[in-house]
């Protein structure tokens, strides 16, 4: 269980230190700044378009494996923007590796815990990899800050350490081998899945509320690059990545309080979390002082952690016994990713009509 935690920090750490260190790089080319949702947009659009494929690929191999290859494409994209290579290009690679490694890095969990452990292994996952938000997110507007290409090759770096701990994962026996691969049937198969998974109250009710906490967390990640300047009048890389830390801070705390207050038959329980992460980011819109921002932000990541960790567990736990933890996670992917793409492409959308960053804050 340490070697996939350490793998998935250390992953998790180089997706979100590229993501403000390509931010830095566009800046530095003077792209526009609606290209900045774009480059989100691309990373997602990968989980959506291999969102049919990427959930069998996980069950069908030791997941431990699927992991190493995955962070392999990841460690290829972030060398590729070092070396030059269009941004976009790259990060579409990052994003195709995020894609594959998503599935067998929660789906694993299921095959090495059962039950509320199973709850209790999704807060640690999920607080590895808030760590890891909150280090890597800072690292790379700081390191960007200082030198562009210095961030760049610490992610890289980041991956390769990744697909080390992912050999000393226990190799563990395919979930489902022997599935057919042909890709009319992979297709077919996959929104079987989707049909099953939405039928289920309990996991539509996961799948629902996490494609909008996902969709709204990655949107408002972006605003707050946008919206720092604007209301705070400050203008290098290192505070919106502050402020995101902030997020990430409060969500490891909601993630522990749901771990031990939240099991799978209470899931309910996290219901009035989500509902009052609205209200709490439309008053954070509102404010021009960085202490009541760093405040609101903690808020909104201890809601959030709350709110999610149980019904990850809840759709694992459910998925693994309908339709394979692979597919489960894939379905998820996909909900969530097109959640992100929609909400990204109205955020840069409204950045080109030049709708104020505070009145995105309120979904315009």
């Amino acid at each position: 269980m340490l070697s996939v935690i350490v793998a998935q920090f250390l992953s998790a750490f180089g997706d979100n230190a590229l993501l403000f260190a390509t931010l830095a790089l566009l800046k530095a080319q003077f792209y526009p700044d609606w290209s900045q949702p774009v480059l989100q947009m691309v990373f997602v659009g990968a989980y959506i378009l291999f969102a049919p494929f990427v959930g069998q690929i996980a069950d069908s191999f030791a997941k431990g494996r699927v992991m190493m290859v995955a962070n392999g494409l990841k460690l290829a994209g972030a060398a590729g923007i070092c070396l030059g290579v269009n941004p976009f290009v790259g990060y579409t690679l990052v994003g195709i590796g995020a894609a594959a490694y998503s599935p067998a890095k929660y789906g694993i969990l299921g095959e090495l815990t059962t039950g509320d452990k199973l709850v209790k292994a999704n807060g640690l996952m999920e607080a590895s990899t808030i760590a890891a938000i909150l280090l890597g997110s800072v690292a790379g507007g700081v390191l960007a800050d200082w030198h562009v290409i210095a961030a760049l090759v610490a992610c890289a770096l980041a991956y390769a350490g990744a697909v080390a701990a992912n050999l000393v994962i226990p190799k563990l026996v395919a979930a489902r081998p022997g599935q057919s691969w042909r890709l009319s049937a992979m297709t077919r198969s996959f929104f079987c899945a989707c049909v099953v998974l939405w039928r289920n109250g309990e996991t539509r009710f996961s799948l629902v509320g996490t494609g909008l906490f996902w969709g709204a967390g990655v949107t408002l990640r972006f605003l707050l690059v946008l919206w720092v300047p604007v209301a705070l009048g400050i203008k290098d890389n290192a505070t919106p990545t502050y402020l995101n830390a902030m997020v990430a801070v409060g969500i490891v705390v909601g993630a522990g309080a749901a771990a031990k207050l939240v099991t799978l038959e209470t899931v309910s329980r996290c219901m009035p979390a989500g509902i009052l992460i609205g209200v709490v980011v439309a008053i954070f819109s509102l404010q021009h002082a960085l202490l009541p921002a760093y405040a609101l932000l903690l808020l909104i990541g201890m809601l959030g952690g709350f709110f999610v960790v149980p019904l990850n567990a809840l759709l694992q736990e459910r998925g693994k016994k309908s339709v394979g933890a692979g597919n489960a996670i894939a379905v998820q992917n996909l909900g969530e990713n097109s959640a992100m793409r929609f909400m990204l492409g109205r955020s840069s959308l409204a950045v080109r009509g030049g709708v104020p960053p505070v009145a995105r804050g309120f979904g315009g």
